[in-house]
């Protein structure tokens, strides 16, 4: 536990400004309220570290996942990216904890030390199946609802639960806003500016490129590049690099990316038992429950218009937040920032 005096401190507010922001109504069951805090690029968090990863029998997987906080507080699932893991949320995390929250941070499929429970499952990478691999989590540590906050993968996957399954979504964080993959709008070309921040994508479309995501190194240098690239202000240090690198080393992770970015141009097939799911997604059904959403603007990423061009999908209470100087990994670069957004879409 961390005490408001440090927890103000984290987010650049006086102990008592933070005190003033931790009250919360009289028979709230939700944790403290975070004081507010302006968005700034952190140093890197190299020092911050999780405690022994746990196991957990999910599903189609054995899930590994860090938790913080109290057993018995309101529940956050924070969701990583690619090419990310769980580190993204190495100093979310324990500000969230601090204030009463149980944190639960798991390694998505192909990432770190969660498996496939038999070799024979296709590693599909389909949107419908990775946020049916959260539903699973949550049933088997009997969490009925969570707080659900991601940014890249993890903002897409817990838009599709709080758009899907609205009563396990107690509120949501989405960084870029509403992410549902569209296969038919992905066939149609981006101006040439746009095309350009997704090389990467293409290149997995190639057998050159699932061959250098096989390779160790080449799979190391790349992802290193999409790192400097899509954080061009983030000023984090090799070993903060290393630490999340270590996660590519699961023996399914080129599987699983290749086929993720295959999938959604329509290049690889998913599976006939999710048809259902995608069907519903491909009507890009809105999402009611509480939600926050961020936009950084240092990420190519980052659609213009501060929102506008997703807005209409959230149609239950609502806030957005554009993070000046900050890129891709959010949470990892501008923790203070996001950890307030998890606090207040769970208090919208």
């Amino acid at each position: 536990m961390i005490s408001r005096r440090s927890f103000g401190k984290a987010l650049g507010v006086g102990a008592g400004a933070a005190a003033a922001g931790l009250t919360v109504p009289h028979g709230t069951a939700t944790a403290a309220a975070v004081p507010a805090a302006p968005a700034t690029v952190t140093a890197p968090g190299a020092a911050a570290a999780f405690p022994p990863v746990k196991q957990i029998r999910a599903g189609l997987l054995d899930v590994g996942y860090a938790e913080l906080g109290p057993a018995h507080g309101p529940v956050v699932i924070c969701l990583h990216g690619w090419p990310y893991d769980i580190h993204s949320y190495v100093d979310v995390a324990p500000l969230l904890a601090g204030q009463g929250y149980r944190v639960i941070v798991p390694y998505l499929r192909g990432h770190g030390t969660t498996r496939f429970l038999s070799e024979r499952t296709f590693r599909n990478a389909q949107q419908s199946a990775i946020a049916l691999d959260v539903i699973a989590l949550m049933d088997a540590l009997k969490i009925h609802r969570a707080v659900l906050a991601g940014f890249d993968w993890g903002s897409r996957t817990a838009d599709i639960v709080a758009a899907l399954r609205p009563e396990r979504c107690k509120a949501l964080v989405s960084v870029s806003g509403y992410l549902v993959t569209d296969r038919e709008a992905n066939l149609k070309p981006l101006a040439p500016k746009a095309e350009l921040a997704w090389w990467h994508q293409y290149y997995f479309a190639t057998e050159r490129g699932r061959l250098a995501m096989e390779d160790k190194t080449l799979r190391h240098d790349l992802t290193r590049l999409v790192w400097d690239t899509v954080s061009p202000t983030w000023d984090f240090d090799d070993a903060t690099f290393e630490r999340t690198a270590a996660a590519f080393d699961n023996p399914d992770y080129a599987a699983v990316v290749v086929h993720n970015y295959r999938w959604r141009l329509s290049l690889a097939d998913g599976e006939r038992r999710y048809d259902g799911l995608e069907k519903r997604l491909a009507a890009r059904p809105v999402i009611a429950v509480p939600t926050v959403t961020l936009d950084a603007e240092r990420d190519p990423f980052t659609a213009p218009g501060g929102g506008s061009a997703y807005r209409d999908r959230f149609t239950g209470p609502y806030e957005h937040r554009t993070l000046p100087g900050v890129g891709h990994n959010v949470p990892q670069e501008a923790p203070a920032a996001f950890a307030r957004a998890v606090v207040d879409a769970d208090h919208l």
